[in-house]
């Protein structure tokens, strides 16, 4: 059978490189990449040059144009099968310097944004009584190191989102997974941003460098240790191969400090589980 997949943020990095491993599969993909006409023309090109790939001029926080992309795809295909919620930015640096148009935007793009693409998704994938919701978190969805403390506080959002949403729908067919990957050289580290309230970095004296040497730091892991970003894809088109109902809620993607976060997860799951069945809430976890 054929599968149709919406993909958020194809531009670059684990978007781009899951677009191309699902053409590869053979399933139809509907590749979203904001100014695919203008800044993000090459891209956009290279990639609709590609079988099964057909671009989509998107922005995750136009609500009324997800709905409408959505509602394309769906009166085009007759169904949709796979949504992953890619699209995002790395935000750095000192929390203090974040203003409140700062932190809106962080959690308008990675929270925001797959819920306006879940809510448009949704009624489709009730009806065909199945379907696969992926966001992508981070492995810092599970703990906030600091100096990436607004970014992470997305993050967590996006776990907070995705874990309720998992049981709710479960019962429609419907699978709602999160890939936890962890640091990997795609260009998200090259598209960095910063708070713009600058005026605060000299009170943090020497704290104001700690970003750079963790940037430093993380480069020379990279050579070191060669992480290699197709681990995603490839964990999301297994996903996508998982029968419903047996794929986990989450999926860690992370040869460097992946074993904390697998330790984290097994350890809230059985608290988890526990708590949910002292509100008499037992029945969703079969």
């Amino acid at each position: 059978m054929k599968k149709i997949v919406f993909i958020t943020g194809t531009n670059s990095g684990f978007g781009y490189l899951t677009a191309k491993r699902c053409a590869a599969e053979g399933y139809t993909v509907y590749a979203t990449i904001r100014d695919a006409k203008t800044r993000n023309a090459e891209r956009a090109q290279e990639l609709s040059a590609i079988e099964n790939i057909n671009i989509v001029d998107l922005d995750v926080t136009d609500g009324a144009a997800v709905k409408n992309a959505i509602s394309e795809i769906i009166s085009k295909e007759g169904q949709l099968d796979v949504v992953v919620n890619n699209a995002g930015y790395f935000g750095g640096g000192l929390a203090e310097a974040y203003t409140e148009d700062d932190f809106e935007k962080m959690l308008n793009v990675h929270v925001k944004g797959p819920w306006r693409v879940i809510k448009s998704s949704l009624p489709q994938m009730r009806k065909q009584g199945e379907g696969l919701i992926i966001n992508i978190s981070s492995g810092l969805g599970r703990f906030s190191a600091p100096f990436m403390t607004v970014y992470n506080s997305a993050k967590f959002a996006i776990e907070g989102l995705s874990e309720g949403l998992h049981y709710e729908v479960r019962p429609f067919g419907v699978d709602v997974a999160i890939i936890q990957p962890g640091a990997f050289p795609t260009e998200i580290f090259g598209k960095s941003t910063y708070g713009s309230d600058t005026s605060i970095i000299p009170e943090y004296s020497d704290l104001a460098k700690i970003p750079d040497q963790i940037g430093e730091g993380m480069g020379k892991m990279f050579e070191s240790m060669k992480p290699d970003p197709q681990m995603v894809p490839d964990a999301i088109v297994h996903l996508i191969k998982t029968p419903k109902g047996e794929r986990p809620l989450r999926t860690v993607v992370d040869r460097m400090t992946g074993e904390y976060i697998e330790t984290a997860n097994k350890q809230v799951k059985i608290q988890y589980d526990n708590f949910v069945t002292a509100f008499g809430m037992q029945d969703v976890l079969k």
